[in-house]
């Protein structure tokens, strides 16, 4: 070991104490305040101090590479002011008033022409309504058939959605298929409506039953036609929904 290794370990391994510091001043004949003073602040000047104890550094709140913002700075500004620019949430949720008059109005009124592009969107929220109000008319009459009318539906949905795929060149989507049956249900809905005034089990009532299902058929087809570009097809549709249609009418009357 050399010379100045030893001398580093004798250095750190001193037993050097505050007394021999009081001895060195009574030796030496050094200052007496002096001494007195560094004695004073030896004293009080803690030995040992446990790291718990110590007063802790604020911890920082924020994440790596995020700053936090105030709340004045311009994109949260910019942030806040986007939320008027969001549409409502009955739009956001595909329920729009506007488009529901309109293909109500379309099936009310046969002989309109039928707007393709709103009859096309997938729009369940009219069918859903006229459903159970078919349903909730025929309970009033005292027929309890929610099962029946929600079964053929979905039956006559499917076969007609397979029928039109195989006639159209474009194709159908199922959501667009039960859009168009369960709006053109509306005026079956008003044949119930009728049966719970009087009874229909009778000429009158059948009469009223054809013409019924004869206008649900007539307004179905013509929104395919429109809806898929199928023109001079719209007798070999309204077929097939006429037989959809005279199943609920089976219900209503009898």
């Amino acid at each position: 070991m050399s010379s100045f290794e030893q001398f580093h370990i004798d250095f750190y391994q001193s037993n050097y104490t505050i007394e021999d510091q009081e001895e060195g001043c009574n030796i030496y004949g050094s200052d007496k305040n002096l001494c007195e003073s560094r004695k004073s602040q030896a004293e009080k000047q803690p030995a040992f101090v446990p790291s718990d104890m110590l007063p802790s550094p604020p911890s920082y709140s924020g994440q790596i590479l995020q700053p936090a913002y105030s709340p004045d700075t311009p994109s949260q500004l910019g942030y806040v002011d986007g939320f008027d620019e969001e549409p409502p949430l009955l739009e956001e949720l595909g329920i729009n008033f506007e488009h529901i008059w309109q293909k109500t109005l379309t099936v009310l009124n046969p002989m309109k022409p039928a707007d393709g592009s709103i009859m096309n969107e997938t729009d369940l929220t009219g069918p859903m309504v006229f459903c159970l109000a078919l349903g909730a008319t025929l309970l009033m009459a005292g027929k309890v058939h929610f099962g029946y009318v929600y079964g053929m539906s979905a039956i006559g949905c499917l076969a007609m959605h397979a029928l039109l795929n195989l006639m159209s060149v474009s194709g159908v989507s199922h959501g667009c298929v039960a859009s168009v049956l369960g709006y053109c249900l509306l005026p079956m809905v008003i044949l119930s409506s009728s049966a719970v005034v009087f009874s229909l089990q009778g000429i009158p009532g059948i009469v009223l039953a054809l013409f019924i299902i004869g206008w649900c058929s007539l307004s179905a087809s013509k929104i395919f036609t429109s809806a898929l570009a199928m023109e001079g097809q719209q007798l070999l549709i309204a077929y097939p929904c006429a037989l959809l249609y005279g199943l609920f009418a089976l219900l209503t009357v009898f």
